[in-house]
């Protein structure tokens, strides 16, 4: 159902570069019409079950009344207005929601405008720390293989080196320690030597580390590991014996995708420093935060440089902020925690299904995730033309397939969205 307005894919094509797509063989991209609910409508007269919440952030699905009126109520008093020297009730409003939602310790809030930059954020927050301290040896951070903070150049140093962009930037990036992956599962026993081992890493390393970085129990984009709380109460127990800042990214975990409010929650931990974005504005539009906590705030502040140097153009954006503080009340009024237990429990039971298949090497679930993990690489193009064709949109990566859907997602939606990848798989469609 073409219409006049309709894509021109053949531009799009020519012109536009889309994430991670080549621009001379570029994979397919399908025209989007509009979204509502946890369904996005294609030009072509396709309605698709959303199981991605838009790389995880729509968790109240799309066009919610709520969210919409807090734009439009906004965008009649002003849509931006730079934060140096002003301020305005949508970020003061946003951060006292952050402070009390938050670990308790964590006072000071840095509003930013994504996640890649948040993270940016702590880690020049953990330099500049150890700087003001007098102490100039601490210039490296510590973080496990399998990690993903995003594709910023500090970011990306602290991603994975094996499966990110490490060799291609090698000599731009800074080199930081690396320390193995965490191993034990969520759900399983705690094998003590991983922590003997990562304090082998911190006796050696703790002069020369700012600040240990970890994505809280679910290392997302890196693998999609669910590792055991236990894993991070130890991180959190040798940062301290070290003298070693520890930065938590929830930027993915955040906002309950895990079934707590913030990943942290699992381990009864509190960082120095945290990063969110992501579901923070309900996936309306981009905004992230960096929170930390009195004793970094001040640590900086009485330094040489007397200030955190970084101020983004667009930091504490109106209509951004009046959003997040939309999506946030909108969420602690509902009963999330039982959503996503119902989520949880229709992911678990659905996709064992798949653990029939011999390509399928591991299916988890922890929270409103969902993974099934094959044996390769999935072919994207022919995988997600085969969603589409079922009425669903899956974005797989690696080897991986998996399932963030918005909260709002019914039995009924979860079940063809587990059906769709029970036969991808049993139809070699990847």
């Amino acid at each position: 159902m073409h219409n006049k307005q309709a894509i021109d894919l053949d531009f799009d094509r020519e012109h536009i570069w889309h994430p991670y797509t080549s621009m001379t063989t570029p994979l397919p991209v399908y025209p989007v019409s509009h979204a509502k609910a946890n369904r996005i409508f294609l030009e072509t007269g396709e309605a698709l079950i959303d199981g991605m919440a838009s790389w995880w952030s729509a968790i109240h699905g799309y066009c919610h009344p709520v969210l919409n009126e807090a734009i439009t109520k906004q965008l009649g008093k002003m849509s931006h207005v730079m934060f140096g020297g002003l301020t305005h009730k949508p970020a003061v409003e946003l951060a006292k929601k952050l402070v009390e939602i938050t670990p308790s310790t964590l006072d000071k809030v840095f509003l930013a405008d994504s996640g890649s930059v948040s993270v940016e954020v702590a880690i020049k927050m953990a330099l500049q720390y150890w700087l003001s301290q007098g102490i100039k040896t601490k210039q490296k951070l510590m973080t496990p293989l399998k990690g993903y903070h995003g594709d910023t150049f500090a970011a990306m140093s602290v991603c994975d080196p094996v499966n990110s962009m490490h060799s291609m930037y090698s000599g731009f990036l800074p080199e930081h320690v690396f320390v193995p992956a965490p191993v034990s599962r969520f759900n399983e026993t705690f094998d003590i030597h991983e922590a003997e081992t990562l304090e082998v890493y911190f006796k050696e390393h703790h002069q020369d580390v700012a600040a240990f970085i970890i994505e809280p129990i679910v290392q997302n984009a890196g693998g999609m590991n669910f590792y055991h709380p236990e894993y991070l109460r130890h991180i959190r127990a040798l940062c301290d014996k070290y003298n070693v800042l520890l930065i938590c990214d929830e930027i993915a975990t955040g906002f309950g995708r895990t079934g707590k409010l913030f990943a942290v929650e699992h381990a009864d931990i509190e960082p120095d420093i945290m990063c969110i974005g992501k579901a923070l504005t309900g996936g309306m539009m981009t905004l992230s935060a960096t929170l930390t906590t009195s004793k970094v705030a001040v640590g900086i502040s009485e330094g040489e440089a007397g200030v955190l140097m970084h101020g983004p153009t667009f930091m504490g954006n109106p209509l951004a902020c009046e959003t997040a503080c939309a999506s946030i009340d909108l969420l602690l009024e509902q009963p999330w925690q039982e959503q996503i237990v119902h989520i949880n429990e229709v992911l678990t039971e659905q996709l064992s299904k798949c653990k029939q298949h011999a390509n399928v090497v591991d299916v988890r679930t922890l929270g409103a995730i969902g993974v099934v993990e094959l044996n390769r690489r999935v072919d994207v193009a022919k995988i997600q033309q085969f969603f589409v064709e079922k009425g669903v949109w899956i974005r797989p990566f690696g080897k991986l397939i998996y399932l963030m859907p918005p909260y709002i997602s019914s039995e009924t939606c979860l079940e063809k969205l587990c059906g769709a990848i029970d036969d991808a798989i049993s139809q070699n469609m990847f």
